[in-house]
């Protein structure tokens, strides 16, 4: 999960980057943004993972 984790990571900092030249994103309001965006990047590849491996099926 190692990989995937910093994977993730660098997604959100480059979405974060994104954010922050389109001066939607700025050092005020950034620590309540980036967990959001973290989040919502990680729940998008946990669930793309468990599509790709069949896991959750039973659910």
């Amino acid at each position: 999960m190692e990989k995937l984790e910093r994977e993730i990571m660098q997604v959100s900092k480059e979405i974060a980057v994104k954010f922050i030249e389109a001066q939607r994103l700025s050092p005020s309001n950034f620590e309540e943004i980036f967990p959001a965006v973290y989040r919502v990047v990680m729940e998008t590849a946990l669930k793309g993972r468990e599509k790709l491996t069949g896991e959750g099926e039973a659910e």
